[in-house]
């Protein structure tokens, strides 16, 4: 069974943020993977789904029933709140932004990145720039190479990151595509990843 792959030998700390990417074959990962997190689990979760940008997205009205956390559909200039997930909506950028009362969540109709609007990169970078080494990044399956270069900006900028072994992802470019682009913190099936967030959650070890 593949396991964690660790290039630093320091443990991560509690980080008050996670953003997490996926593509093709998302929703079914999510499904086994958001469920587990508990209703005291303290990081805010900000995900990128690539969606249609011509359709409405159901994402909350699917996860939010099977979630112990408040599930939103981002908004602009929103307040980022501990132990809450938060969703793209379609044909947007997400991006984290800090006002004078904390980080706040922000929205862009700039051109698509990786031909995808809302782009894991750009939320990826933005939210490294803001919570550096207190932000996890998590890359789960997907068809094409967007998160990859978003990744790496997380964990520059002192974050941990984790990403969904190829072989065990629906569709393996995504996380192929991140373990290519540099050295990640752990590689895991998605049944071994509710460990990591609980120990980002409360900054215990591995």
């Amino acid at each position: 069974m593949p396991t964690a792959r660790h290039p630093s030998a320091t443990p991560p700390g509690r980080v008050d943020a996670i953003v997490l990417g996926t593509s093709a074959g998302g929703v079914d990962a999510l499904s086994q993977l958001l469920p587990t997190l508990p209703g005291d689990f303290r990081p805010a979760l900000l995900v990128v789904v690539h969606l249609p940008r011509d359709r409405p997205s159901l994402l909350v009205d699917v996860f939010a029933p099977r979630c112990a956390l408040p599930v939103y559909e981002a908004a602009d200039k929103q307040p980022i709140q501990p132990g809450s997930l938060y969703f793209a909506p379609p044909d947007y950028h997400l991006l984290v932004d800090r006002d004078a009362h904390g980080p706040t969540l922000a929205l862009s109709q700039d051109a698509p990145v990786h031909f995808s609007r809302p782009s894991i990169d750009v939320l990826f970078e933005s939210a490294a720039g803001v919570y550096g080494e207190r932000l996890g990044g998590v890359l789960l399956t997907g068809a094409n190479t967007d998160g990859a270069l978003g990744l790496q900006a997380v964990r520059r900028g002192g974050g941990v990151t984790l990403v969904q072994e190829p072989d065990t992802a629906r569709v393996a470019t995504m996380p192929a595509a991140a373990l290519a682009a540099g050295p990640v913190d752990f590689v895991l099936p998605l049944e071994q990843m509710p460990a990591v967030f609980r120990a980002w959650g409360d900054g215990g070890a591995i």
